[in-house]
């Protein structure tokens, strides 16, 4: 784990450099063992070959029926299967597993790395019927420091190798990354409502541009929307507030107890007023930051009804609901969705609001209209942004609550569209997301 973060907080470029220097290191060790290997075995093949040579001939002379002490040479003994000599020499510098191995047919290298021999022995039959082994020796000091030269040439050179190939892949990363350095230093002095420059190459920068540009669109389009709510947030609060404002100073300024139960009716119309809209504006603020309590089954024939309940004076209501009908969210945001569209209905309703709720599979459709004039067929999008008001000398709020409702809803993965209906009232249709009552 320590090694994971000390590894994880080294520069890029390092890293990639010393990966690829790492593995052509290992590698050309690999091949630098494999070439030695194979250059030690090329050196004993060809020792091998010159020692069998002396042995058949003395095999030969042996089955011919020379005497042992005939055949002996220098380099070359004959001896008994249990490595006793038969040819009047000296005992052999050879243990018994090791004259074991050189009757088994396989050939030895004996001594230090400065008298090394090469050792192998062929069978023979004399003519009296008895086995006997031809040693034969050979001296590999020669060969031993070819390979020793040869080994030592192979790991300079792997090192080296290495070395370049390192200095290459670090090149080759600064000039990869390059782009990514432009890249960074044109975000750096990038000014508002600008984008970077998009490279010519489809690559993998490309698409880290492209990417980039879509983010600060994004950003600036998030900016943009939070300039105008700020602004139109100041200006509907500027109204209540100034109209408090100067309620207050003229009761100040000319105290008339006859006026008093009126002016602070205003006052209290006001405040309520100031009240719904703030409600409204922390709601809002809530949804955009994504602040939502996890959903529950909420039945929303009941929340109709308890929405329709909470109106008094007015059109009337009526509630159409063929079966029961729960919806996935939390009970305070089911409410907030009813007042608002329940209360739009009836400001602008003639006679009568029509308020339905139909189950559709996975769906859950909330229908509510009513019998007024309508939303003209290019506002049926623009009513659900913030601040929008199709008749503002009309009063009856700050144009929020349908932005709410589409807020509210959208949040839950559901959708709200505007329409018309057969008489030409509002017609508001809200789709929300079924859901299962704990059994």
């Amino acid at each position: 784990m320590r090694f994971r973060r000390w590894w994880a907080a080294r520069p890029l470029r390092w890293r990639i450099t010393f990966a690829v220097g790492a593995v052509a290191l290992v590698t050309l060790l690999l091949l630098s063992r494999l070439g030695a290997g194979l250059l030690t075995g090329a050196l004993l093949g060809a020792a091998d070959d010159e020692l069998r040579q002396q042995a058949d001939a003395a095999v030969t002379q042996l089955v011919a029926g020379d005497a042992p002490r005939n055949v002996r040479a220098p380099g070359l003994r004959v001896v008994d299967t249990a490595g006793d000599p038969v040819d009047g020499g000296p005992a052999l510098p050879l243990d018994v597993g090791q004259v074991r191995q050189l009757a088994a047919g396989q050939p030895l290298i004996v001594g230090s790395f400065r008298e090394l021999r090469r050792v192998l022995a062929e069978p023979a039959v004399a003519k009296d019927g008895s086995t006997r082994l031809v040693v034969v020796t050979g001296d590999l000091v020669g060969g031993a420091t070819l390979i020793a030269r040869a080994a030592a040439a192979f790991v300079l050179a792997a090192v080296l190798v290495a070395v370049v190939v390192a200095a290459a892949a670090w090149a080759a990363t600064r000039a990869a990354l390059r782009p990514v350095d432009r890249m960074r230093t044109a975000a750096a002095r990038l000014p508002p409502g600008e984008r970077l420059p998009v490279p010519v190459a489809r690559d993998e920068v490309r698409a880290l541009a492209e990417e980039i540009n879509l983010l600060l669109a994004r950003r600036d389009e998030a900016v943009s929307r939070l300039e105008r709510f700020t602004g139109d947030a100041a200006h509907e609060l500027r109204s209540p507030v100034a109209a408090i404002r100067a309620q207050a100073e003229v009761a100040v300024a000319h105290p008339d107890p006859e006026l008093t139960d009126e002016t602070l009716r205003s006052v209290a119309e006001e405040a309520a007023r100031l009240t719904t809209l703030l409600s409204d504006l922390l709601a809002l603020a809530r949804a955009d930051a994504g602040q939502r309590v996890a959903a529950r089954p909420v039945d929303l024939v009941d929340a109709v009804r308890a929405a329709v309940g909470r109106v008094v004076g007015g059109p009337a209501t009526e509630v159409v609901a063929p079966g029961p009908a729960s919806v996935a969210a939390t009970p305070t945001e089911v409410a907030l969705v009813l007042d608002n569209l329940v209360g739009n209905a009836r400001r602008h309703a003639r006679s009568l609001v029509r308020v339905v709720v139909l189950p559709a599979g996975r769906w859950v459709r909330l229908v509510v209209e009513d019998d007024g004039s309508g939303i003209p067929p290019g506002d049926r999008l623009r009513v659900f942004d913030r601040f929008t008001r199709l008749d503002p000398e009309g009063g009856g709020g700050a144009g929020l609550g349908l932005a709410l409702v589409a807020a509210l809803v959208q949040g839950r993965g559901g959708t709200v569209a505007a329409g018309a209906t057969a008489a030409g009232g509002a017609r508001l249709e809200v789709r929300w997301p079924a859901a299962t009552s704990p059994s």
